[in-house]
């Protein structure tokens, strides 16, 4: 999977995403200021699935009405990159098939969708 990794998501998931096969693309690198926009504009460009920790993305897709090629908000507050890890491998390994073009949220250990 084609996949636009947020800044704060954390190095160790850019890594295990990596090294599960998926083509990974971090904004960490390309500009930790870019903004909300860009990135959904980058990602739909690319055809990238973004992985973020930043609610307003909520916003932009539902209340804006944005296109996107699919979005797991993480709402992991406090945890840390182990754990940021153990969430996206728990969502890549066990729901991966739910997550093209569909707007995900991830909490408590639980995955909702919509699309």
């Amino acid at each position: 999977m084609k996949i636009l990794v947020d800044a704060g998501v954390g190095k160790l998931t850019e890594e295990w995403l990596a090294d599960a096969g998926h083509d990974v693309v971090t904004i960490r690198t390309l500009d930790p200021r870019m903004t909300d926009e860009a990135i959904l504009e980058l990602a739909v460009a690319a055809d990238r699935f973004v992985i973020t920790m930043d609610k307003d993305f909520g916003e932009l897709v539902f209340r804006s009405a944005r296109v996107h090629a699919g979005v797991i908000l993480l709402r992991l507050d406090d945890a840390t990159g182990l754990q940021r890890r153990a969430a996206v491998a728990e969502i890549f390994t066990h729901h991966l098939d739910r997550l093209p073009g569909r707007f995900c949220v991830f909490q408590k250990g639980r995955l909702r969708t919509r699309t």
